[in-house]
């Protein structure tokens, strides 16, 4: 009888990858896609899924044409204490993973004559203080 408790726990448990133990990611998210919106960019999607990866936000440029996707990087900052820029966490391993989402997506909504590129927003979180945003456009090459 325990074996099935254990199977039924297992069976309706999320999978690892849906739970997010740390608030960090989702709330560097929504800062980019406050700041995007704001600059004139328009949300296509968030968190969109295909197999090889996740885009954090999927957004179209404010010239209306160049589809943008955005790899958002968060961290958390003490002040007074040196640490790299959350930017040096897009390594060549995550630029090629992004390159090959962006493939899938252009091939799946015909975007091929579309111009496309795909941006780096770090943010930082530092105390109560509102979240410092660098957007680095055309940060990973297509």
């Amino acid at each position: 009888m325990k074996h099935l408790f254990a199977m039924l726990r297992d069976a309706l448990r999320p999978p690892a990858w849906s739970v997010n133990r740390d608030p960090l990611g989702p709330a560097g998210e929504r800062a980019a896609e406050k700041f995007l919106k704001a600059n004139g960019y328009r949300v296509l999607a968030r968190n969109a899924r295909v197999p090889m990866g996740e885009a954090d936000l999927l957004c179209t440029a404010p010239d209306g044409d160049t589809v943008v996707l955005v790899e958002v990087k968060s961290r958390r900052v003490v002040p007074g204490v040196a640490a790299p820029p959350a930017e040096l966490n897009v390594t060549a391993h995550k630029r090629r993973k992004l390159r090959a989402i962006m493939r899938h997506l252009s091939r799946a909504n015909r975007w091929g004559g579309r111009p496309r590129r795909i941006d780096v927003i770090a943010v930082d979180f530092v105390g109560n203080e509102p979240a410092e945003l660098r957007h680095h456009a055309g940060a990973v090459a297509v």
